[in-house]
């Protein structure tokens, strides 16, 4: 399992995401944000267009890599490509919860047997539950006829069962989760806005502040930062917003 982030500090916590389509303005924004950002995401659209060596340029550059490519595949391909991630010595990266307990137990098993075989530090292997962007309508589209917290709940605890260090749920499942599957997950929590920004297309959304007291552990916020002004004073802010959190849940505990 994963490490213990109680002592992360609010920077640690902050993952920005890299949804950009170059190279070289993602690593104007790595530049532009790592003394704020302690996490960067690397998603489809960016792997893509600059492939495996945009993680490296992040890592060269002092940042950690959050690769968020939602493997999910049957279990050998899928075991094969969470190996490779480790391999590009990632911090975290995604698999969905929705490929089963068989695929992601067969990712944990094969990421452990070659970080011990070949002396990686081993990722925290994440598991998507039911994206941010996805109504109670959109789940129904597609025969899911539970609400979406019933079938968060039910995919976070498989793949707590299946070997995954942590989920990517809504802000707003934070509580079930942590009733269901304990204190032991990691959370890493899109959907997270500041009180004044844009909330855009996400539609299960809490403030920073909010998030972290409810029980998460890592904040993935891009529009507000990206978008605004001056991005790293905006970083700066979600920062305050993160260490206020951080406090009432101390107090709370």
């Amino acid at each position: 399992m994963s490490a213990d982030t109680s002592t992360l500090s609010a920077r640690e916590r902050l993952v920005f995401p890299l949804d950009v389509a170059h190279r070289e303005t993602a690593l104007e924004l790595v530049d532009e944000l790592h003394e704020e950002v302690g996490v960067f995401k690397v998603g489809k659209q960016l792997f893509v267009q600059a492939g495996p060596e945009i993680v490296r340029a992040i890592q060269d550059r002092g940042g950690e890599v959050f690769l968020d490519l939602k493997f999910h595949d049957i279990p050998k391909t899928t075991a094969l490509a969470s190996v490779e991630a480790a391999r590009l010595g990632v911090k975290m990266f995604t698999l969905h919860a929705s490929g089963g307990g068989e695929m992601m137990q067969a990712a944990s098993d094969a990421v452990d047997t070659a970080c011990k075989a070949e002396g990686l530090s081993r990722p925290i292997l994440l598991a998507v539950t039911v994206l941010t962007s996805l109504s109670p309508e959109d789940l129904g589209s597609v025969g899911i006829t539970c609400s979406i917290e019933e079938h968060v709940g039910r995919l976070a605890k498989l793949a707590c069962n299946s070997g995954m260090d942590g989920l990517v749920a809504s802000p707003l499942e934070i509580e079930r989760i942590r009733k269901e599957c304990g204190p032991q997950p990691r959370l890493v929590t899109p959907g997270v806005r500041p009180l004044a920004a844009d909330w855009g297309d996400q539609k299960r959304v809490r403030t920073p502040e909010e998030a972290i007291f409810s029980g998460a552990d890592f904040l993935v916020v891009g529009r507000p930062i990206r978008d605004a002004e001056n991005p790293r004073l905006a970083a700066r802010a979600v920062l305050q917003e993160i260490e206020t959190g951080l406090h009432r849940r101390g107090q709370k505990a």
